[in-house]
């Protein structure tokens, strides 16, 4: 249903453009919006019209019109004065407004079936069906994407994204939470992941100048069907947690990028609480000092170049081969045999998605 606001606003453009005065009711004789102070006065006027077989009437110095919507009576229009000139501008006026009704039906039509379409709540021939008779394209290239906003009902931040898609109509932006805005995006022949970058970071920039909103971004895999949508955007969900798991300081996150980060994502936790007692025979990685924890993650910054890691460290060599000579006698893994450093890099991952999982749990 359109708004009253957006009926005001269309009401008060048209006066200033035919310099006429109108009015919209429902058919119980509320105001709905008008551009005159005492339109309450024809509550009685507008009952009797919407009975009677009429589509216009000229009454108390007033043209009424009915306004259809699908042979539905929705609206009663009021245009004051009797004249030819006014009998125009009040079916023009009408016209416009069914207009209106159409856009926001299909709008909001759109909108539900893209929902739908991404929660797997439709039947495959549901959705080719329902794609049809909405006009959307089935066999395009598509992707999804996931922007998470700071504050719940982000207002500001979802107005921001549909400035950016505003003259994109093959592009749909909506939410299926209360902090989650959804785009799928129609890709261009030729665009690929590159491009699915860009468009990602273009967001972010606006959002943050435009919206003052911090947002999180993540995006699922290409795909050519539009039945395939709702697994793009299970991966953009994925990508979203996994990020905020395992790369904390990204604000952008590709499912097709996530690493060994997706595959320890989908392991149960049982299995990985053994393969932490396992490789440290109870103990967990964690447990560790915070300067340990530093030299451990700038050796694999530097993968596993001694030399560089103690310069950046500004410590002398021997001290750094001291720590990992004593994390080597504490846990039984010497860092600079490649076999080793993969086990612990690994551990150091797993109680992190373990320490997620119980935040998540709680």
């Amino acid at each position: 249903m359109i708004s009253n606001q957006i009926l005001q606003n269309t009401l008060e453009g048209l006066k200033a453009i035919t310099r006429i005065d109108l009015c919209i009711m429902d058919t119980e004789g509320k105001v709905l919006a008008s551009t005159f102070t005492d339109a309450e006065q024809y509550e009685q006027a507008v009952i009797t019209f919407v009975g009677s077989p009429a589509d216009s009437q000229v009454i108390q110095g007033y043209q009424f019109f009915k306004v259809f919507d699908e042979h539905q009576l929705e609206y009663v229009l009021l245009a004051n004065g009797g004249g030819e000139d006014v009998y125009m501008i009040g079916k023009l006026a009408t016209f416009q407004i069914q207009n209106l009704l159409v856009a926001y039906k299909e709008r909001f039509d759109k909108d539900n079936f893209i929902k739908n379409l991404l929660l797997d709540n439709l039947l495959l021939v549901d959705i080719y069906n329902r794609a049809k008779k909405l006009h959307i394209d089935t066999e395009v290239k598509r992707v999804v994407y996931i922007i998470e906003t700071k504050h719940e009902k982000d207002n500001n931040a979802l107005e921001t994204v549909r400035t950016i898609f505003a003259g994109k109509t093959k592009d749909f932006i909506t939410a299926v939470d209360e902090k989650n805005i959804i785009l799928v995006k129609e890709l261009k022949p030729g665009e690929g992941y590159e491009e699915l970058d860009k468009t990602a970071k273009v967001i972010l920039d606006m959002l943050n100048t435009e919206a003052m909103s911090s947002a999180h971004i993540a995006y699922g895999t290409i795909v050519n069907e539009i039945k395939e949508v709702s697994r793009s955007y299970k991966e953009a969900k994925m990508a979203l947690d996994v990020g905020k798991i395992f790369y904390s300081d990204k604000n952008i996150v590709a499912y097709s990028n996530l690493g060994i980060g997706r595959l320890i994502y989908q392991l149960p936790i049982p299995l990985c609480k053994m393969f932490i007692k396992e490789i440290f025979d109870g103990k967990s990685p964690d447990d560790l000092d915070e300067e340990t924890l530093s030299t451990i993650n700038k050796f694999f910054e530097n993968s596993l170049n001694v030399s560089e890691t103690s310069r950046q460290l500004y410590i002398h060599r021997n001290t750094l081969v001291y720590r990992l000579d004593k994390l080597q006698k504490s846990t039984g893994l010497d860092l600079r045999v490649f076999e080793d450093a993969i086990t612990f890099k690994i551990a150091l991952m797993v109680v992190k998605y373990m320490k997620y999982m119980e935040t998540f749990e709680y």
